[in-house]
């Protein structure tokens, strides 16, 4: 953390030196300490420290100082600092002026100069200013902040970005924060750049696409090496457990992630039913945990990183990413997951975003406190919303399609939601309209049965209803099934055949898509349990049948 600023401001050379070595021979260890010899550099150099969100304790100025006094650049400096405390350096001369700033422009003390000796009439006054400054201040937030509007789906989606792959970040809602609003100023942007992204050496981009953010935080995103033992495409929990295992038994591992690392398990907000976890874990949490160990057992990942296409050349599969570069590996695993599904309701894609969520991050249940919110689905994935969202909500409605909840969610967490008081759920169910002027303001439901339907209020809309695999860039390489899951081990063989091109002299292995040595693992794969912990089984399974692949060879 950046020690807080004790800022002086003399234009005479000689006593600016004098001022700045007895403090930073006093305070040195706790604050730091730096000079500027005209109030107008300063002021450049205080926008800039605010743009970095260092904070600043104490403004030590000379009063009489030409082309701008001593007042006058407090009463600027404090447009950016308003709790800094603030002391004027004066002559004998200069007393009364000095005493009016006190009465009129807010300044808390003024000294004498010369100060010698400074333990007597220095120190003791700097030391009071420096304890009540103290006594109010609350450490600053370091990290990249986002400025926006509440319902801006371009904000949501930096904000989602930054958290899903642990970016520490702060929201700040240019319509109710002063804060937000001051440090729009302080940048020179409009309302029109929003929502602007400051980072922490005090740069700023105006509504960046994630690209344009990865670039700037120096995420990982160029490989080391042009050829590697083994590629995961995805960084799900099949990918990840890939990593983890494929790196600690010795082979020289990339992992690539289109966006972040977890996948939509990533956006759970609790899985309790992992095994070793009794109290549970968020879905980024684990994540976190699984990058963690991946990279300590040597894994390199690139995120954000996309595999455009894939082809094979001999013994190697060579992988073209989205910047154009190629990156070869003798195997190579395909655990992308699958992607949400989106559903046609009049409306929702006009407001998704600002109100309306797939799979929305949890960071939303802050923006919806004492809310009424709407669920859409009934696997885990929205009862384990339903269950978050309704410690913040007032009330929390899941809308399913089916008849009851036992079909698609496990019984565990059907029993929390029955016990849950402001959780109602409605059987049958299906939106199907969205209306509101620049938010979700209003859904309307159709009972299934009865086929009636009704309009109600809504603070926000969460989709949880079913998803696809996205594996169009593998088309005419790997065999997939009408839907689009990958087709792997005996389901290649039903018929008695081998796969059509297969080269080797064996059947696939049970991981195998029907090209050797591209495997598949996870929701992605055709017919596969789908769901956290098997595809976690499923990676550390593909890495035993890698390794037996490229015995082989």
């Amino acid at each position: 953390m950046a020690k807080p600023v004790i800022w002086t401001v003399d234009d005479d050379p000689d006593v600016l030196r004098a001022v700045e070595r007895d403090l930073r021979r006093q305070y040195g260890d706790r604050y730091r300490v730096i000079s500027a010899d005209s109030g107008a550099s300063a002021l450049e150099s205080v926008r800039q420290l605010k743009l970095r969100n260092e904070p600043v304790a104490l403004f030590l100025v000379d009063q009489r100082m030409p082309r701008m006094s001593g007042v006058e650049f407090l009463e600027k400096a404090i447009q950016f600092y308003p709790d800094a405390k603030r002391a004027l350096l004066t002559a004998y001369a200069d007393t009364d002026a000095a005493i009016r700033a006190i009465n009129v422009a807010q300044v808390d003390h003024y000294l004498m100069k010369p100060w010698d000796p400074p333990e007597e009439r220095l120190y003791g006054v700097v030391d009071d200013l420096l304890d009540d400054w103290q006594a109010s201040y609350r450490p600053v937030f370091e990290g990249v902040r986002v400025i926006g509007h509440r319902w801006s789906p371009q904000a949501n989606e930096i904000r989602d970005f930054l958290g899903r792959n642990f970016v520490p970040h702060q929201w700040l809602n240019i319509e109710t924060d002063e804060a937000a609003k001051q440090l729009l100023a302080t940048t020179g942007a409009g309302d029109g750049c929003l929502p602007l992204v400051v980072f922490h050496d005090g740069s700023f981009l105006a509504n960046p696409p994630a690209a344009d953010i990865a670039r700037k935080l120096a995420l990982k995103t160029k490989a080391e090496f042009p050829f590697y033992d083994l590629v995961v495409v995805g960084a799900g929990p099949a990918g990840l457990a890939a990593a983890v295992y494929g790196a600690a038994d010795g082979l020289h591992t990339l992992l690539v992630e289109r966006e972040a690392p977890g996948g939509q398990a990533g956006r759970s907000s609790r899985i309790e039913n992992y095994l070793g976890f009794p109290m549970g874990l968020s879905g980024n949490d684990l994540a976190r945990r699984a990058v963690a160990q991946a990279r300590r057992f040597g894994a390199e990942i690139l995120s954000p990183q996309e595999v455009k296409r894939v082809r094979v050349e001999g013994p190697s599969r060579v992988l073209t990413l989205a910047d154009g570069t190629e990156i070869g590996c003798r195997a190579l695993l395909i655990a992308t997951g699958i992607a949400f599904r989106k559903i046609d309701v009049p409306g929702l894609d006009r407001l998704s975003g600002a109100g309306v969520f797939y799979y929305a991050p949890m960071s939303e249940a802050f923006s919806h406190r004492d809310g009424d919110i709407y669920i859409v689905g009934g696997a885990n994935s929205a009862g384990q919303a339903a269950m978050y969202f309704s410690k913040f909500a007032r009330q929390v409605t899941m809308l399913v399609r089916g008849d009851s909840l036992s079909d698609s969610m496990s019984q565990y967490l059907e029993n929390q939601i029955k016990a849950t008081k402001n959780i109602t759920v409605k059987l049958n169910s299906s939106v199907v309209a969205v209306e509101g002027t620049d938010h979700c303001e209003t859904i309307t439901i159709r009972n299934n049965k009865t086929n009636t339907t009704e309009t109600v209020s809504a603070g926000a809309l969460m989709i949880y209803a079913g998803a696809i695999p996205r594996t169009d860039w593998l088309a005419g390489i790997v065999e997939r099934d009408a839907l689009g899951y990958i087709i792997s081990g005996q389901h290649l063989v039903a018929t008695g055949k081998r796969p059509v091109g297969w080269t080797a002299d064996r059947d696939p292995f049970y991981l195998e898509t029907s090209v050797p040595g591209i495997f598949v693992a996870g929701d992605v794969r055709h017919r596969s349990a789908k769901g956290v912990t098997s595809g976690v089984g499923e990676g550390a399974m593909a890495v035993k049948l890698i390794h037996q692949y490229l015995g082989s060879l």
